[in-house]
């Protein structure tokens, strides 16, 4: 189990409400987490989607190659102007510090708009996920 496993894990310990999507194919290989409600799709093209779908806010936890893609691909979407949910990547210990810098060095070379820099937050803690969270939940109240 990775950390996206411990962390639905410990949300469902402590009460809360996990929603996994798991694709087929991952099922034999990952199993699935006991005791929270969870879909079953067909590809990590529907997987993306769905959660993207339920989602009010994008929170990238640090992690690898998908995690990576997942993370970039909301925040071109945001790009295009398909969705305004906030963005958000936990940074703990500096982990996306590189991803920042890179984005800053893209804006700098001409290769991306200034705006690329305030679509996603780097978060230095869970306090300031929550909040952002909160902000955004009571601007879709609003």
């Amino acid at each position: 189990m990775g950390l996206m496993g411990a962390a639905a894990g410990a949300a469902r310990d402590a009460g809360g409400k996990v929603f996994g999507v798991i694709p087929e194919f991952l099922v034999a290989v990952e199993g699935i987490l006991e005791g929270v409600d969870h879909k079953v799709v067909q590809t990590m093209h529907e997987r993306k989607m769905l959660m993207f779908e339920e989602s009010d806010v994008i929170v990238a936890l640090p992690g690898g190659i998908g995690t990576l893609e997942e993370l970039v691909e909301t925040l071109s979407w945001a790009r295009l102007s398909l969705h305004d949910k906030p963005i958000v990547a936990v940074n703990i210990n500096g982990f996306w510090n590189p991803l920042r810098s890179l984005f800053e060095h893209m804006v700098e070379a001409g290769f991306a708009p200034v705006e690329l820099l305030r679509e996603i937050t780097f978060a230095e803690g869970v306090d300031e996920v929550f909040a952002i969270a909160e902000r955004s939940r009571l601007r879709a109240v609003v």
